[in-house]
This record gives structure tokens, C-alpha cells and sequence, in this order.
């Protein structure tokens, strides 16, 4: 028996169901973009761990950074005494991120957790209790974020009641619009007015919170009129925009941001996964005086930002400056987008495809003058690059999109290589749907 098929007995009899699996293997050992599992086959990486491997697997700045830092301390909790590495992360973050404006930053354990809190201090600092989120938008899967995530299933079903005023908007999705882009922007847009009369007054919303791209939404990317229209929004009522980079953070979209490439600067800014390597940190960071809002000991928790969480932060963000990681997130999605349109001249099933940076996607469909979703295919195909040596997900409101999120570290010939087991398999799907 392989290791992998006695390892997942095991799993099957200790832990629930709930818990997703993509690959149905156990990962032995893994080094920039390739994991190796158990039973000793390799797998090039084009999920990064739901994009919180930016810099690859097991960088060794990182590694270093951390075999030092355990050795120091491993977690006094900064609520009993405080330590630098926190700070020296906050001062990066506050730096970095969108604004020169004065800005403070604190830390939390997961991107859900990060929600929640920006949530918080947005109402805090308003004295307002209503939220908008968006459709397809997904931020988590604790009560709050799950109230602001809009995919039923399998997020939200039978797991309510949800949180009280939280409120969905539409967002565009420019590929099942008949419209153009500037009346599909124009129309949502306006859509604000008549909800502010119908449902909500713009008086008693704190916040918008929305994802520059729409991850689990299928990498759904709006234009630059429709964020700034945003923009416009919230400075007309004083609600204040909270910019979900979660997964769009740290080079992801070639910028280190996703909101650099729209000229708009939100007011509070959420980020995790990739910030650490894969270590379990998330960030708020916004203007100073509405992160000041909450009173000492009103925001917080026992593990937020650990010290070997803060180290690796801060040599992942030296990586990507240093490695030039943001031009390279543009040289991997130029070469999947080429390699990405060719398909799609090429099979019937690909409606669309989609990508900023290194941020890529298909859309599969029954065929690309219905443009009906076609969730079977979609997971076909991932399946069988998964049984192939091709770690990749799906994703999308209809569970038909496929996206990448490789490493930006994978070279050229592990990038070419993946891209080559996917098109095999496209093949067999398309000479299965011509017999």
C-alpha cells in the first residue's frame, strides 16, 4: 500500500469531511514550486497554497530568518510584553501600502480574522452598524465574514442566522454582461442611489468592503471607473472603503498591491496569506485616526501577530523588492495569458479568460455562445491535472473557473512544463466530448 493511500485512511477516520482536499496526496517535502509527496512524485505548484506562497515554499531567507527567531522567543503574546519584530512590520506595512498618509497597523492570526476586525473599527470610528459587500465576493468563513461572502454553497448553507446589517451590491462581471464596460460600471454604480432610498441610508452604512479581484469569485477583475466610482461613493456619505487584498496582496497582480492598479486609496486595507510565507499572520492597516477609534484592549487576541510570523513578513516583502518579484509576476501572467488565449481559439469549451499579473484564469463553459457554466467540466479537467503532477484549483460563483496562482519564484520550465500536462489534459476532455 502507498503511504498516501494509508495516510488518507487514516485522515478519513480522524477528521471531518468538512475540510476540502484538492490533491489527494500528503506533501513530503516542498522547495519553491515544486512539492514532492509521500510516495516520492513531484507536483508543480499552481495553487501556492491558495495564493499564500508568493515567494514559494520553504524560501531560505525565510527559513533562516526563522530558525533564528525560535531560538530567541517563540510567543510572549505582545499583550504581556512587546517585542520589535511587530513593529518593524507595522512600520513596513504603513509604508508600503496605498497613501502617504499617516497610517498604523495591527495583527491578527487569518484573513477572516482580519475582516472582522476591520469591520469593527470601521464602526467604531463611524458610530455606523451597516456594511456592503458585493456579489460573488468571498471573505471567510467566521460568522461575519461568511455574512459578507456571497457563494451559498458550500459556504453558507444551513450554517445561518447570519450577522445583521450585512448588504450585497452587484460587481461587474464584464464576460456575462450584454453591456459594455461603461454601461455595466454606470449601472451598478447608480444602483447605490436607489439602494440608499430602498434599503438602507447612506447615513447609517459604516463601511464598503469589496476585493480589488475577486478570488474565490473566479479572478472577476472590474475596471478602473467602477473603483474610483467606489471612491467617489464613499467620499460623497463618509463611508469609508476597506480594500480586501487578502489574495491580491503581495505581488499577485504585479503591483504589490491590486489597488495600485486603479489610482484609488483605500481607507483601511486588509492582507494576509501570502505576507508570511505561509506562516498564519493577517494585517489591518488604515489612516491613523480611524485605526485609533477602538480603546486599548477593545481589538486584539492572544496569538496576533506572533514574532515568527512578523520575521518571515518582513523578509517575504525584502524578497519581492530585492528578487524583483512584481516585474516577474508580469512575465508569468504575460506567458499564461498567451498560452491562455491560444486555448481558447482552440476549444469551444473555454468561454473566457481572464488575468492581471500573475493572477490567471479560465472560464469553462458549455460552449461559448451559451456560455452556460459547466461546473462538471471544469472539475474534470482539475482532476485530472491533479492525478498528473499539476496542483491547480477551481473557483467562481459557478465552480467553473480555474485559476493559477503559481509561485513567482517557478522558473520558466516548471511554468511551461504545468502548462503543458494542463493542455494534455484539455485534450483528452475535448476528444471525450468529440466521441
Amino acid at each position: 500500500m502507498k503511504k498516501s493511500e494509508e495516510f488518507l485512511k487514516r485522515k478519513e477516520l480522524n477528521v471531518p469531511r468538512g475540510p476540502f482536499n484538492t490533491v489527494l496526496n500528503f506533501v513530503d517535502h516542498a522547495k519553491g514550486s515544486i512539492m514532492t509527496d509521500v510516495d516520492g512524485n513531484d507536483y508543480i505548484d499552481f495553487a501556492g497554497g491558495i495564493g499564500t506562497l508568493n515567494v514559494g515554499h520553504c524560501p531560505q531567507r525565510v527559513v533562516d530568518a526563522l530558525k533564528n527567531q525560535i531560538e530567541k522567543y517563540i510567543h510572549p503574546c505582545f499583550h504581556v510584553m512587546m517585542y520589535e519584530p511587530y513593529i518593524q512590520l507595522a512600520e513596513k506595512l504603513n509604508e508600503i501600502t496605498p497613501g502617504d498618509h499617516h497610517k498604523k497597523t495591527f495583527f491578527l492570526n487569518s484573513g477572516a480574522e482580519a475582516v472582522e476586525n476591520a469591520v469593527k473599527i470601521a464602526r467604531k470610528f463611524t458610530g455606523r452598524k451597516a456594511i456592503i459587500s458585493f456579489e460573488r465576493g468571498f471573505h471567510g468563513r467566521t460568522l461575519l465574514a461568511m455574512s459578507l461572502t456571497s457563494k451559498v454553497k458550500p459556504y453558507k448553507f444551513e450554517f445561518g442566522p447570519f450577522a445583521p446589517e450585512t448588504y450585497k451590491m452587484p460587481y461587474p462581471y464584464y464576460y456575462r454582461d450584454d453591456r459594455n464596460i461603461e454601461e455595466t460600471d454606470a449601472a451598478i454604480l447608480n444602483k447605490f442611489e436607489e439602494f440608499f432610498l430602498g434599503e438602507v441610508p447612506p447615513e447609517e452604512i459604516a463601511a464598503i468592503i469589496f476585493e480589488p479581484v475577486q478570488g474565490e469569485g473566479g479572478f472577476v477583475i472590474p475596471s478602473k471607473t467602477f473603483v474610483k466610482g467606489l471612491r467617489q461613493i464613499c467620499d460623497k456619505y463618509n463611508i469609508l472603503l476597506i480594500a480586501d487584498e487578502i489574495q491580491t496582496g503581495f505581488g499577485r497582480t504585479g503591483k504589490m498591491f491590486a489597488m495600485e492598479h486603479f489610482d484609488v486609496i483605500p481607507d483601511l486595507m486588509t492582507m494576509s496569506k501570502s505576507i508570511a510565507a505561509g506562516l498564519p499572520i493577517s494585517a489591518v492597516t488604515g489612516r491613523a485616526e480611524i485605526m485609533d477609534a477602538p480603546a486599548p484592549g477593545e481589538i486584539g487576541g492572544t496569538y496576533g501577530g506572533s514574532p515568527l510570523g512578523c520575521v518571515a513578513a518582513l523578509e517575504v516583502i525584502s524578497m519581492i523588492k530585492e528578487e524583483q518579484l512584481l516585474a516577474r509576476a508580469n512575465e508569468i501572467g504575460d506567458f499564461i495569458l498567451k498560452t491562455f488565449y491560444k486555448w481558447k481559439t482552440q476549444y469551444d469549451f473555454i468561454g473566457d479568460v481572464r488575468g492581471i499579473g500573475a493572477m490567471c484564469a479560465l472560464e469553462i463553459v458549455k460552449d461559448k455562445t451559451s456560455k452556460t457554466p459547466d461546473a462538471d467540466r471544469s472539475k474534470k479537467i482539475i482532476g485530472l491535472c491533479n492525478q498528473n503532477g499539476v496542483a491547480i484549483m477551481g473557483a467562481g460563483l459557478y465552480s467553473n473557473v480555474i485559476r493559477i496562482l503559481s509561485p513567482l519564484v517557478i522558473t520558466n520550465e516548471q511554468l511551461q512544463k504545468g502548462l503543458q500536462i494542463m493542455e494534455l489534459q484539455l485534450n483528452k476532455i475535448s476528444e471525450t466530448i468529440s466521441t
